[in-house]
């Protein structure tokens, strides 16, 4: 009995105390939903760090605004895939990069030349970005003046090829995506700028334990060195180089290691 009960004990010290709520969204190909079941090169990454560190947490596709609310105000949150930048870093644990994304200034087809034509009246144009993106914050950050919100990168495609605004800001590679899901063309849009080139992390809310979060970033290492990462990357998309390396920013305080 008292072997079994250590064999218990020490069970329960090497599983996580309790499971993350984990979500994504619907951004296609990084994450997507497909038969009501989450899917895309992320959410593959996600579930094999899940396979090497033994958690059974259960990945929801929600809007993107909804989880990132979770995120701010909840602890045991992780959100994915979350952009980084200065202020973010401050606001939460930010572990990665899992992709690494252009942000990209699009145009109905054959309409990039006469927006650069405008030279710095371009910023007076109207632009149109999802809500509570990132990609929002980089086309203010930018001096675009005006910035239309919609809840989805659909709805703000929609509303650009009928002509609400002149220009769409979001992360290159689910540009065609996008289209497809509303039943355009790719070559419906084409790119005016390059505005920033943007990195991607999986983000732990504050008030996650460091040890939870340091056990995520345990099991990234192994699938990047084993060259699981890189396989599902390529398989994903095969025209970008997998970013290799490894950061851990934000990590709440515990015990070094």
């Amino acid at each position: 009995m008292p072997n079994r009960l250590l064999l218990i004990l020490l069970l329960c010290a090497a599983w996580p105390a309790r499971a993350l709520t984990i979500y994504t969204e619907d951004w296609p190909p990084i994450t997507l939903q497909r038969n009501g079941v989450a899917d895309g090169m992320a959410v593959e990454v996600v579930r094999e760090i899940q396979a090497h560190i033994h958690d059974n947490s259960q990945i929801e596709v929600v809007p993107w605004a909804r989880g990132y609310k979770e995120l701010l105000t909840n602890p045991g949150v992780m959100l994915f895939t979350v952009g980084r930048n200065d202020a973010r870093e401050k606001q939460m644990s930010l572990l990665g990069p899992i992709a690494v994304s252009q942000t990209v200034l699009l145009a109905r087809k054959g309409e990039a030349a006469k927006l650069l034509a405008l030279g710095a009246g371009i910023y007076q144009r109207p632009v149109g970005a999802y809500r509570g993106s990132i990609f929002a914050d980089a086309a203010s950050a930018a001096g675009f003046v005006e910035v239309d919100l919609a809840p989805t990168p659909q709805v703000t495609a929609q509303k650009l090829l009928l002509g609400r605004y002149d220009m769409w800001v979001e992360g290159g590679f689910v540009v065609s995506s996008v289209l497809k899901d509303i039943h355009q063309p790719a070559d419906a849009v084409e790119v005016v700028r390059v505005l920033e080139s943007l990195e991607l992390y999986l983000a732990f809310s504050r008030g996650t334990g460091a040890d939870e979060v340091r056990h995520w970033q345990d099991g990234f290492a192994a699938i990047k060195k084993d060259g699981t990462f890189k396989r599902i990357y390529n398989k994903w998309l095969p025209r970008d180089a997998a970013p290799m390396d490894l950061r851990l920013i934000g990590v709440p305080p515990g015990p070094a290691r």
